[in-house]
């Protein structure tokens, strides 16, 4: 196969709009926990972030110390506004049908929020069995770190660099090139905000796209590229 070995997407802002339900549902939580927030400051700071995570590093900046009760209200409260409300990203379908590579899906989400999402948009049986999960490969392995996209590649025994990733946060940028993967940003959520592609851009995306519709011409671009090099 020419080109590329491996697909990886992302999910959460890239493949179902989800982050700008998750910066609501955790900027009034923080807000009234004493460290005011907004719903798109959230979006740019902690967009591909576990809640876990933004939690630790606001106890860190702020010396707040933050209730461990914290954890398990957002998941609840998150995944009811999900369930409900979660709905897929415009041009996900109809990009899939044209891609001709194996593909898969690499998140910072947990496997019963996957499921739940992927059922309600229609795009688990597009995916499965291919959902992982980095929360299942243990607490200190989630993204930035690489360790879910190097397991996603492992998968199919694809090369990770002839593996292209599709991401919407600097985080998990920063995780796909850690893991020696080229990126492609994305920028079509409802999370977006007016520095988002230079930002992407900035953490090693080679380039940034706001329309899923895009997708398979830059593919096919960057494949012929990688079969240059």
């Amino acid at each position: 196969m020419e080109g590329f070995d491996l697909i990886i997407f992302d999910c959460d802002g890239v493949l179902v709009d989800s982050e700008i339900i998750a910066a609501e549902v955790e900027s009034k939580l923080l807000t009234e926990a004493g460290y005011p927030i907004g719903v798109e400051e959230m979006g740019e700071r902690f967009a591909g972030m576990t809640w876990h995570n933004i939690l630790l590093t606001i106890e860190r900046e702020a010396s707040i110390p933050l209730s461990a009760s914290l954890l398990d209200k957002s998941e609840k409260l998150l995944d009811a506004r999900l369930a409900r409300d979660v709905k897929v990203i415009e041009g996900v379908k109809f990009m899939l049908s044209r891609i001709r590579r194996p593909y898969c899906i690499c998140s910072n989400s947990s496997s019963h929020r996957l499921d739940m999402m992927l059922a309600k948009v229609g795009l688990k049986d597009v995916f499965a069995p291919h959902i992982f999960s980095a929360k299942d490969l243990g607490p200190d392995r989630v993204k930035p770190k690489p360790d879910i996209f190097l397991h996603g590649a492992k998968q199919f025994g694809a090369d990770p660099a002839r593996t292209l990733v599709i991401e919407d946060s600097v985080h998990g940028i920063t995780g796909a090139r850690g893991a020696g993967m080229r990126v492609v940003g994305f920028t079509g959520a409802s999370h977006t905000y007016p520095s988002h592609a230079d930002r992407l851009t900035d953490a090693g995306a080679e380039t940034v796209i706001a329309r899923m519709s895009d997708l398979p011409g830059v593919i096919a671009a960057l494949a012929e590229w990688q079969e240059a090099i």
